[in-house]
């Protein structure tokens, strides 16, 4: 006798809202590279934090975006689950929600709080020279960005890599220009 034809589970449209469930999502090998990475602050449990409980968001080149604010720095999650077999987690980062309370926490130093918001600035608009946002930040870790470790002082419109001692205004020219250590 033969076997009736599974109904095939509903593929879902860009329309319907991504599943909250964070051990459903599958990582992209640029996710895991980010995770291991100086200066991003992005960990899996703040991910499955944000998609749990964030505000969900259309993001208008890959799907969906998670945000979760968590001690004043937010986590924002761009996650794909129409396009795959199973969805997601494309990327993510943290950027500075609420300055005075993320200085003031427990889980994050100053260091972290000055780390993101550097990182925020040259991600912001990448060709841009942004030396007054660079300004106000104190960053002694260098981290990487393009092939260079950077770090500035406050006070300083530019961030010098770390080993070819160059300085730079803009994340285009980090990652253009090689570093000659």
């Amino acid at each position: 006798m033969p076997r009736a034809e599974q109904p095939s589970a509903k593929r879902r449209t860009r329309a319907d809202p991504p599943v909250r469930d964070p051990t459903r999502y599958s990582l992209t090998d640029h996710f895991l590279e980010r995770l291991g990475q100086p200066g991003r602050y992005a960990s899996t449990e703040l991910v499955s934090e944000a998609i749990r409980h964030g505000q969900l968001r259309w993001n208008d080149t890959e799907g969906w975006r998670f945000a979760l604010v968590e001690e004043g720095v937010r986590v924002v999650v761009v996650v794909e689950d129409t396009e795959t077999a199973s969805p997601v987690i494309v990327t993510a980062w943290t950027e500075v929600a609420d300055r005075d309370r993320a200085m003031a926490s427990r889980r994050w130093g100053p260091a972290d709080v000055h780390t993101i918001r550097l990182r925020t600035a040259l991600s912001t608009d990448a060709n841009s020279h942004v030396p007054d946002e660079i300004r106000p930040c104190d960053v002694d870790r260098p981290f990487v960005v393009g092939n260079h470790r950077i770090s500035t002082r406050p006070g300083d419109g530019f961030v010098v890599c770390a080993d070819c001692n160059r300085r730079f205004r803009s994340k285009a020219r980090l990652r253009d220009r090689p570093c000659r250590d």
